[in-house]
Parts: structure tokens; sequence; C-alpha cells
């Protein structure tokens, strides 16, 4: 499993480390309607994934901001933010700073994205901040799982592998 901290303090992670090479795990998540929305809606797209605590933090907000932003000159990929924040709060957060080219969803219900990605923090039951690009045919490509909570993912190195996994 990934060795994860939270503020320089060591967290669990819950459930499976996903590797690159794996068949990506299904999930169900909650759109900011309340719909749920799994991994095969998606079915045919390259798929980056970003798990982040809570948009409502600076870093977390920085982050979904430039991956809305870089969203719009990827052909053929869907971005997802997950997080465990509900789904009315993000709506809010989404609209509020003009959030269009990616998904905001929330794992709050059931922590199944969190647990079948081995991203959830068992102390917090907030998500570790990870990336995860998925090929069209649903393999797992590319995988961070950032070691300081707080840190920031490598971008560049996401981006890259969503990018040559057309």
């Amino acid at each position: 499993m990934a060795n994860v901290t939270f503020n320089n303090d060591p967290v669990t992670l819950a459930g499976k480390e996903v590797k690159v090479g794996d068949t990506a795990p299904d999930f169900k998540v909650v759109s900011n309607d309340l719909q749920d929305v799994t991994l095969s809606d998606y079915k045919g797209k390259i798929k980056l994934i970003a798990a982040v605590p809570s948009v409502d933090t600076g870093v977390c907000a920085t982050e979904t901001k430039r991956f809305n932003e870089e969203a719009e000159k990827l052909d053929n990929v869907q971005v997802l933010t997950i997080s465990m924040d509900l789904p009315f709060a993000q709506g809010r957060w989404k609209s509020s700073n003009d959030i269009k080219n990616l998904e905001l969803l929330s794992d709050h219900r059931d922590a199944d994205f969190g647990e079948k990605y081995g991203a959830l923090i068992t102390e917090l039951r907030l998500l570790a901040r990870a990336v995860f690009v998925v090929d069209s045919k649903d393999k797992v490509t590319y995988v961070q799982y950032v070691d300081e909570v707080t840190d920031y993912p490598d971008y560049e190195a996401a981006l890259e592998a969503a990018k040559s996994s057309q």
C-alpha cells in the first residue's frame, strides 16, 4: 500500500491499491444533482480521475481549477474530480468557481470509489490526494498517490499520461 501522510502524520488507506496495468475498478459515486454515476458511464473515453480531500480547501481548489483549465485542451478525455464533499456543496463550489470542463463527483454516500481505489483515509473518512488515468478500454495507465496529502499532484505526468492514452 502507498505510504501517505496528512500534515506529515502517517494515515491508513482502506481498500486495494490500484496499479498501472490493472483493469480499473468500476465504482459508484453521486453527481451534484444526486444521480448515481459509475466508471462505465464513461465507456470508450479516457478518464483522468483526481481524488481530493475537499474542494473547499486551498490545494484541492487550485488542483481542481488547474485540471478544469487543462480539460479544455484534451481530446476524448473526461476529467473527474472526486471528493467526500456533499453533492450540494460541490455544486455551489463548482458554479462559484466557473468549473465547466470537468465533473465534480461525491463519494460521501458509500466511499465506494475510495475503497475500490485504495484512497480512503480511514482515520479521517476523506480521500487521499491521488490521480488515476484510465484508457478507453478501462486499463489503468497512470497512478499517483501523492505522498503528502497537502501537496499538489504531478500535473505534467498525469496530463502526459492522459494524452498518450489516446
